[in-house]
């Protein structure tokens, strides 16, 4: 889907209303994985820029972040309504129900439509896509998108290169419904998706594939797998591609753009697409030293992040982009509204 979203030159426009963001009370240093595996604080900070990572308490699920997250955004937004959740993840709670449901229903927001999104880390990204078709469908006047993971959940704990990563958190906005010209309207999202490589990052056991085999789970098919080599380059090319259509969308050069927010999967990729870019590392958002990778969270994260400490500031015209398993990517621009984060 290459985002078309206002097919009429009256249709509204999604408009970021409020932000927050979540991360749970547990952190693993690099020397705590130092410990128990065959790696150094040098090779994950060298390979990866991360020095931490939050993780869960054990007992927390993805909904118990996302509702933290969903909250902050609310309030940030001034308003406890809205029209439609949207939960983007690749760690939901159960493989069914949905934990949109679930989240809506604990902060009170009644019977509105609420349903997953599955892009892996693109989540964010393409629930920008489907949030904004919804308001300019005029099906939802206000909506509250999460990106939510508990990663830890599916790391191999014997393997370095995914313990390094993955990491647990959540992010949300809330989106109204707008004009396109006004500060906060998302532009067009740029959305693609490539199922040749769907090897590349997957989880092999759980679904119907496995069950239907005949054969007993593998072992270890529970767990996040990656091939980081063609990941690196699959990524870097996939998330330029889209941030370029999504420029010459909005009218932009990359010379206008004052923050890049790209997901936080692994801070040489970050690099490498800056410098594909031509976007300077001082105009590059990141935190993925103290958060990790946390997938569908990982952009709205760094958005609420970013916004509490002043590196994000109203005006701003902001390039946001996403690459997943799938492969899925997406891309999109606004100029960032006066909106602070809530607590």
């Amino acid at each position: 889907m290459n985002g078309d979203q206002l097919t009429r030159a009256d249709a509204p426009a999604a408009v970021v209303a409020g932000v927050g963001g979540h991360v749970p009370p547990g952190v693993l240093t690099n020397d705590d994985l130092s410990a128990r595996l065959d790696t150094t604080d040098e090779w994950i900070r060298s390979r990866t820029g991360i020095a931490r990572r939050r993780v869960a308490p054990r007992g927390t699920a993805t909904s118990d972040l996302a509702v933290a997250a969903g909250r902050r955004a609310l309030r940030s937004a001034g308003s406890p309504t809205v029209d439609a959740v949207l939960v983007a993840t690749m760690t939901p709670d159960h493989q069914a129900p949905a934990t949109a449901p679930e989240v809506a229903a604990r902060l009170g927001l009644g019977d509105v439509a609420a349903f997953d999104l599955g892009a892996m880390c693109s989540g964010f990204v393409y629930g920008l896509g489907v949030a904004s078709g919804m308001i300019a469908g005029r099906l939802a006047g206000r909506v509250l998108l999460i990106g939510a993971e508990v990663l830890t959940t599916v790391v191999d704990p014997e393997d370095r290169s995914v313990a390094a990563l993955l990491a647990d958190g959540a992010g949300a906005v809330v989106l109204r419904a707008g004009t396109p010209d006004e500060p906060g309207a998302v532009g067009r999202v740029v959305l693609g998706s490539d199922g040749t490589r769907g090897e590349l990052l997957k989880i092999a056991g759980g679904g119907s594939r496995e069950r239907q085999s005949g054969h007993p789970p593998a072992p270890g098919g529970e767990y996040f797998r990656m091939r980081g080599r063609e990941v690196f380059r699959q990524a870097v090319e996939r998330m330029a591609d889209a941030s370029r259509a999504a420029l010459e969308a909005a009218g932009w050069k990359t010379g206008d753009v004052d923050r890049l927010a790209a997901h936080q999967a692994n801070a040489r990729i970050q690099a490498a697409l800056g410098a594909e870019l031509d976007i300077p590392a001082e105009r590059q958002l990141s935190n993925i030293a103290d958060t990790g990778n946390t997938a569908a969270a990982s952009v709205p994260l760094l958005l609420a992040d970013s916004a509490r400490d002043g590196r994000l500031r109203p005006g701003h015209r902001l390039l946001l982009t996403a690459f997943g398993g799938g492969l899925t990517w997406g891309a999109t621009t606004l100029v960032w509204p006066d909106v602070t984060p809530g607590d």
